[in-house]
């Protein structure tokens, strides 16, 4: 039941109680996905103990999924194409609860990562599908709130994921991480299925690039591996990770070369000719790195160097969610009236100063100090991803937003993973550059030492036992300079990223319907 691509004309926008239901039916589907790409982490020593393997091997369940989303997200526009949006978006968030089920089923880890993998690689289209289906839908005066709508579900769900997941796991089993998607996943199926099947985008039988799939699939792949395995294994000290970095640059190389020049390439890197869609991608980009770099810190630190519980850091990471869930439905509905450049200059100034927020901590702040910015972060969410979301999709026809929503998307899968393996790289390294200067100065024929270990003994410690407390502290100062090092260097991108921003142009609507903003 195929049709050509000049076979049907737009459908009109869909308004009222049905337009409302469409939107929980996709905006549920994206948070399922989302969720799922963090909810595990938290759970990992549970499933390691009980399918009775090391904790390091039980994070294959993580990598083995971002693997297969990393490698199916950039295929969005050559299936939305092929098969049409609705089928795709439909067919992928049921497979994606099939997967669920079995995940849950799994009582082995090979089990386990095999049916995670499938469940990355039948997500791929979800996400992109979802933010082009409420685009394609909603009238044109609304655009910009249901970009807001989508990006809202997109940066919540991995703060709660952790969340969500630990929750589950202490009060029942780590197979309701997996389970709680079934009903959210057949009702965002039924409800979209039922609202949008006759509404079904044109397709034609695009031939597929076998090549360009196959070096995306090992390129991609390798760099997935070798981000997820880097710090384990230090990095290009390790010949398995040099031999995955080798791969990736050159694999990845052909397929930049192959894909400018096959006539109907799997990914559609003529996208970038667009000026606002190479800006708004780079600004999306390292926007993502520096927010998610942090938010994966964050939490760490808390931790690791100031003592909080998983709980604890979980409440101390959440508000950020707060003001970007009230503020992200304002700006898409006054989106029109903005000039998004300006928006996402602000956002970008909001996290400048919460990152340079956060390098002034020190091992005294209190609870009440390290969650007023994360508050205050959420502002610049609301103002970050709205706009430039709507900068990415600017001037490109309706037919072509399928393809360019899933590159964007790639793009910001791939820094989401480089900004996790690299913040914590360079935190425990520096840590322990940090580590060494300080022990420098730590010496038994030292003054202030001596004085130190006899103020220790005289609180009843042994020798060893002071000294193993010495130890301690200088490690807590390290990491705590370290991570002042790390915000500080975020901040300063965020920083860069106000000027980059400007080199965009308006307008900054879609012609498939203008709803962007001046």
């Amino acid at each position: 039941m195929s049709q050509t691509a000049a076979a049907a004309a737009p459908s009109p926008p869909i308004h009222g109680t049905k337009l409302a239901l469409l939107t929980f039916a996709v905006a549920s589907a994206t948070f399922m996905e989302v969720l799922d790409t963090t909810i595990v982490n938290v759970s990992v020593p549970h499933i390691a103990g009980d399918l009775a393997v090391a904790a390091t091997q039980g994070t294959w369940a993580i990598s083995s999924y971002g693997l297969a989303a990393a490698i199916a997200v950039p295929l969005t526009g050559w299936l939305a194409r092929r098969f049409g949006e609705v089928r795709m978006f439909t067919l992928s968030v049921i497979l994606f609860t099939l997967m669920s089920i079995l995940c849950g089923f799994a009582n082995s880890l090979p089990m386990l990562v095999f049916f995670r993998f499938m469940q990355g690689l039948v997500s791929g289209p979800m996400v992109p599908l979802s933010q082009t289906l409420l685009l394609a839908n909603y009238p044109p005066e609304k655009k910009g709130l249901a970009l807001a709508l989508w990006a809202m579900t997109v940066i919540v769900a991995p703060i709660f994921g952790p969340m969500l997941g630990g929750w589950l796991t202490d009060n029942y089993s780590w197979p309701w991480i997996f389970y709680i998607n079934v009903p959210v996943g057949v009702m965002a199926a039924f409800m979209a299925w039922g609202i949008l099947k006759d509404r079904e985008t044109p397709t034609a039988r695009v031939p597929i690039d076998y090549t360009g799939l196959v070096l995306l699939f090992v390129g991609v792949g390798s760099l997935q591996l070798m981000l997820d395995n880097g710090n384990d294994m230090d990095w290009f000290n390790s010949g398995f990770i040099l031999t995955l970095g080798l791969i990736a640059v050159v694999t990845l190389s052909f397929l930049i070369v192959w894909e400018l020049t096959d006539e109907h390439p799997i990914v559609d890197l003529s996208l970038f000719k667009s000026r606002n869609f190479l800006v708004g991608v780079v600004a999306l980009s390292l926007g993502v790195f520096c927010f998610f770099g942090s938010t994966v810190l964050f939490p760490l630190w808390l931790q690791t160097v100031m003592g909080y519980t998983a709980t604890w850091s979980g409440l101390a990471t959440a508000p950020v969610g707060v003001l970007a869930f009230i503020l992200s439905p304002l700006i898409g509905k006054n989106i029109q009236r903005l000039d998004l450049r300006m928006i996402s200059s602000f956002a970008f100034m909001i996290f400048a100063a919460t990152m340079f927020w956060f390098s002034s901590f020190t091992l005294e702040t209190a609870f009440g100090q390290v969650i007023l910015p994360r508050i205050l972060q959420g502002i610049g969410v609301a103002c970050f991803f709205v706009p430039v979301n709507q900068i990415v999709l600017s001037g490109l026809p309706q037919t072509r937003l399928a393809a360019a929503s899933g590159l964007s998307n790639f793009f910001r899968t791939i820094s989401g993973s480089f900004a996790t393996a690299i913040s914590v790289f360079v935190w425990d390294h520096r840590a322990a550059f940090h580590h060494a200067r300080l022990t420098e100065h730590i010496t038994a024929t030292d003054p202030a030492t001596q004085d130190y270990v006899s103020r220790l003994q005289a609180l009843g410690l042994p020798q060893n036992a002071a000294y193993g407390q010495i130890e301690q502290v200088i490690n807590q100062q390290a990491f705590q300079i370290a991570t002042s090092e790390v915000f500080h260097a975020l901040a300063l991108i965020f920083v860069a990223l106000v000027f980059i921003v400007w080199f965009a142009k308006p307008p900054f609507g879609t012609t498939g319907g203008r709803g962007g903003g001046h």
